[in-house]
């Protein structure tokens, strides 16, 4: 009996370990470095990222997944008998989406089903999960589909960087723009909302930042149960512990993962971005 293979984009950051026991297969984005080019997560890691982006004098740049990765995981999950279904990063954000429907047109006799989760890090990794955990009970490919897109409503996703100089020079800046030349003490939280990255307030010092996201996220949940959270974070693990603690102690969760945001991910919201993702009410 043919089952449904779920299919995202490493933008996702969902945990290895939690990504090899639902079986999701992940489109590795293209993390570009001078003369160099690397697989997000593949070929290049979190921590080997960070401590080459703290000496470089070469900023990276990043392009959507290759045509071939793609073509290479639905092909492969097509010539077992089993569907697809790709939930991938906003195409707000990344022409990702673009690249997958044009390998499932290529494609044309495989079954792939392609959906924009309008988010991206484990915002969209949730979605991805319980998707994943319906289709391991034999759920359809139209069902899961239609989960992933009812799915969307229940996440969210709040960060704060350290600058905008990353979010700005990679084009991902949004409706932030009008935060562009404020003090540099100012430490601005931002939403991923319809999609795109989008202001919600400047505050003065990183600790008012990790107080104002727990609220902010504890806003959004309001009484939904259960409620999933990740913690993430672009080389700033000790303040994102602290971040997990206040947020678990003020959300009564189900569960709660600490993880790294990745390499690309990384290029566009810089080193010291602490985000806190969310899953209610699923």
């Amino acid at each position: 009996m043919s089952k449904v293979a779920i299919v995202t984009d490493s933008t996702a950051c969902i945990p290895k370990e939690l990504r090899t026991q639902y079986q999701i297969q992940v489109g590795p984005q293209v993390l570009i470095w001078g003369n160099e080019t690397f697989e997000d997560g593949v070929d290049i890691v979190p921590d080997e990222f960070y401590k080459r982006l703290s000496t470089t004098k070469i900023m990276p740049s990043s392009s959507q997944v290759a045509f071939k990765s793609f073509e290479t995981i639905f092909k492969d999950i097509q010539e077992r008998g089993d569907q697809v279904l790709a939930i991938l990063i906003s195409e707000k954000l990344s022409g990702t989406i673009d690249t997958a429907v044009k390998v499932k047109q290529f494609l044309a006799d495989a079954a792939i089903e392609i959906v924009d989760s309008q988010t991206t890090a484990m915002a969209m990794g949730f979605i991805v999960l319980e998707v994943a955990k319906a289709a391991e009970q034999g759920a359809s490919l139209a069902e899961c589909k239609a989960l992933a897109e009812n799915l969307r409503g229940n996440t969210g996703i709040v960060f704060a960087v350290d600058t905008l100089e990353f979010l700005h020079r990679g084009g991902r800046i949004g409706g932030a723009t009008r935060l562009l030349g404020s003090a540099l003490n100012i430490k601005p939280i931002l939403e991923l909302t319809g999609g795109r990255i989008e202001p919600l307030e400047k505050v003065r010092t990183r600790s008012k930042s990790i107080g104002r996201i727990v609220e902010i996220i504890a806003e959004h949940v309001g009484e939904r149960k259960p409620v999933k959270l990740a913690t993430m974070h672009a080389n700033s693990q000790e303040d994102a512990i602290q971040l997990e603690a206040l947020a678990t102690k003020k959300i009564d969760a189900d569960e709660s993962i600490l993880t790294d945001l990745s390499p690309v991910v990384g290029t566009h919201v810089g080193p010291g971005t602490l985000a806190l993702a969310y899953i209610a009410g699923a």
